[in-house]
């Protein structure tokens, strides 16, 4: 028996979306199923997002839930006809699915928000810079795959040129900035870049220095991503087994805090490129 397809981060979320709603209307599966003209087994595989739902049988089970906000269901169709077509797919296969999910949550964000404590963030790497951020993985990856890392990271980058980039803001700590990642030529011209790139529209960086003290969370590298809706948003944490995606309404509150604090700790956008500069020059 052919073993069943890993469903995306896409399809999963569609699946605890779909699963959420039912739930909340205190509709059994088996109703579910009747009322869907499936079997009962389909709605555990839609649910857990290896089988796609359709358009139809969405609006008919928000209808019979009792879900009346458009917004919201409409975001869900979005997400169901998203389908697998984007440049990611080249990658396909070459890379961890993890991080195919991670472009793809990029591509179909409103507005994003990224902490960065160690590293600067992802979008806004120099191509020597993500160099050598995936050398320091362990196990060590082969020089091939390196290679493949950095292109589908250049991929992301391009992202925020685009006429409909959505807003992108990096909250990145001192020590960050002071990381030399490459040594002092490669750490310069990131921060170099880091500033340039700050004046682009749409982008925004801001810096929390070591002097404003403490500040919520571990230390993790957290990315906030806002959907069609805020019920759609996803949290996307780093951690060294790959990606994390967080979806719990409690986990949307916990996180979207921590960045407004951090956010509160921040300089200004102005006084944070004079201050990715000032170091830029100590190197």
């Amino acid at each position: 028996m052919p073993s069943k397809p890993i469903p995306t981060q896409r399809q999963r979320r569609l699946g605890h979306e779909v699963r959420k709603m039912r739930v909340a209307a205190n509709m059994s599966a088996e109703e579910a199923a009747k009322l869907l003209g499936v079997d009962r087994g389909k709605i555990s595989y839609m649910e857990s997002g290896v089988r796609n739902i359709s358009e139809e049988r969405l609006r008919t089970l928000a209808h019979h839930c009792g879900c009346v906000d458009e917004k919201y269901v409409a975001g869900l169709i979005q997400m169901a006809s998203a389908g697998t077509q984007g440049w990611w797919e080249q990658y396909r296969g070459s890379l961890p699915q993890g991080l195919l999910d991670i472009a793809k949550l990029e591509a179909r964000a409103t507005r994003m928000r990224a902490a960065s404590t160690v590293h600067i963030p992802g979008l806004l790497q120099t191509t020597d810079y993500a160099w050598t951020v995936f050398r320091a993985v362990l196990p060590p990856l082969p020089e091939h795959e390196v290679a493949l890392r950095v292109a589908h990271r250049h991929h992301r980058q391009e992202l925020l040129g685009t006429h409909s980039a959505p807003p992108f803001t990096g909250i990145v700590h001192e020590a960050a900035l002071r990381m030399q990642f490459g040594g002092p030529r490669v750490a310069r011209e990131q921060l170099e870049s880091l500033r340039d790139q700050s004046e682009k529209d749409g982008v925004t960086v801001l810096v929390v220095p070591f002097a404003h003290g403490a500040f919520p969370g571990a230390g993790q590298t957290v990315l906030y991503a806002e959907g069609a809706t805020e019920q759609l948003d996803t949290v996307q944490i780093d951690n060294s087994h790959g990606p994390d995606f967080l979806y719990g309404e409690a986990e949307l509150a916990k996180y979207g805090a921590h960045l407004d604090r951090m956010e509160d700790l921040a300089l200004s956008p102005d006084d944070s490129r004079d201050f990715i500069q000032a170091i830029a020059r100590e190197l």
